[in-house]
């Protein structure tokens, strides 16, 4: 155990070996608990963002168009990816469609 009044000067390798690691043990403890991290869920095209947000495709086509969920959607081409949890905090912070969410995730 270590003697954590004892002079630093007057430390042994032993005491140094066992204070390193106790503290790699910590950084470790700690570094699990931030990396447990869920992956990222993705939806691809307008149908795939319609059956997120449980509307129609016309729906899901003018949210998509109407700019709120502009930060969570990538675009090249015809190919539309969206990050799915980004997009549902996107839209639960937009007034114009959070009651209309609200409902259908309820069910």
């Amino acid at each position: 155990m270590l003697d954590f009044q004892k002079p630093l000067f007057q430390a042994t390798i032993g005491d140094l070996k066992e204070a390193l690691t106790m503290a790699l043990r910590d950084i470790e403890l700690e570094s699990e608990g931030k990396t447990k991290t869920a992956p990222k869920r993705y939806v691809y095209g307008i149908a795939g963002l319609a059956k997120l947000f449980q509307c129609s495709q016309v729906t899901a086509q003018r949210i998509k168009s109407s700019g709120v969920i502009d930060d969570a959607v990538s675009q090249i081409g015809g190919v539309i990816v969206v990050d799915a949890d980004y997009a549902l905090d996107l839209l639960k912070v937009s007034k114009k469609y959070r009651s209309n969410l609200k409902k259908r995730l309820q069910k």
